[in-house]
């Protein structure tokens, strides 16, 4: 298994307590959700139809701002799988250090990847990937920069995962062109990571293929009916957006009385510089707080963002011990 954030079950075993006893920051997920509110019957009893599907694609341009060709799918990581499918042969190119499912998918089906750590370095491959704003450490980068980058690829995968409180950084109001995918992912700014919903937005040819490949009924009914409600639901958005930009301000200020510096970050998650995040991680886990650290970078130490008041207060007298 790679190393992700979201292994609650290992904090369990090493420090104890019950997963509802955890305030589980190790992931970039909002954990003030959207309001699920009522699901009818027939959402979990019938396959969805090809009109509700319809209707989610649209909620998901509206609130992705696009008009182009865009598929659900249960899930960002559901397109990394078929990626290798998607473009076959040829140099992969992704810019590092980021989500570490693209090298791993890539590689485990016999691709030639190369992780680069600098823009310009993208440019010639067949397959090139980045991930906007970037996780861990939140690099951001300009869409006309991203256009420009376009002609000098193959195929240019741009993944915003956490672009929705930066609508600015987002191609997807230009993705209809040939060799550009973009990818949303649903779950973490509405923190429903649970309910296995994104979109591929781009290319025409490369959205049927994979529309192809996911088939007829790629997500739930429960997630084609929620997505299609939270889609839409602006008000919430903005309200979202807002209260992310003040908590992480929130939490970079209770960070840096510690001791600890900014490294990066996204409206869902900082990165932070320890003295030793191993020794900073169980500190917080004894106060069942998780979150994440990385084996290459020994002094980096990744948080999401508390929810209610209880869990800020709890952080906040975890990191004053």
């Amino acid at each position: 298994m790679r190393e992700h954030g979201g292994n609650l079950d290992l904090a369990q075993q090493r420090f104890g307590g019950r997963a509802e006893e955890w305030i589980d920051l190790s992931t970039g997920i909002n954990r003030l959700s959207y309001p699920v509110g009522e699901i009818g019957a027939h959402h979990w009893q019938a396959l969805p139809s090809r009109a509700e599907i319809d209707a989610l694609h649209q909620a998901a341009r509206h609130a992705y701002r696009t008009s182009a060709p865009i598929v659900a799918t249960s899930g960002v990581q559901a397109v990394i799988q078929m990626l290798p499918q998607l473009a076959p042969s040829g140099r992969a190119r992704i810019l590092a250090p980021t989500y570490n499912e693209y090298a791993g998918v890539l590689s485990a089906a016999g691709r030639e990847v190369e992780e680069v750590d600098e823009f310009d370095a993208l440019a010639g491959a067949d397959l090139a990937i980045i991930v906007n704003p970037n996780n861990p450490d939140g690099r951001r980068f300009a869409p006309k920069d991203l256009l420009a980058l376009l002609p000098r690829v193959g195929r240019l995968v741009i993944d915003e995962s956490f672009a929705d409180s930066v609508p600015q950084l987002s191609l997807a109001p230009d993705a209809d062109r040939r060799g550009l995918l973009i990818l949303r992912s649903f779950g973490k700014f509405y923190g429903l990571a649970g309910l296995r919903l994104g979109f591929a937005i781009g290319d025409a040819a490369d959205v049927a293929r994979l529309a192809a490949m996911s088939g007829p009924w790629p997500v739930s009914g429960a997630a084609v009916a929620i997505g299609s409600r939270a889609l839409r639901d602006d008000a919430w958005a903005e309200a979202a957006s807002v209260r992310l930009v003040r908590d992480c301000v929130r939490l970079d200020e209770m960070t840096r009385a510690k001791g600890w510096r900014l490294v990066g970050g996204a409206s869902l998650f900082r990165l932070y510089e320890t003295p030793d995040a191993l020794a900073a991680q169980e500190k917080l886990a004894r106060g069942q707080i998780w979150s994440r650290v990385f084996a290459q970078r020994p002094r980096w130490l990744r948080l999401g963002l508390p929810g209610i008041e209880a869990e800020w207060t709890r952080v906040a007298e975890v990191l004053a011990r």
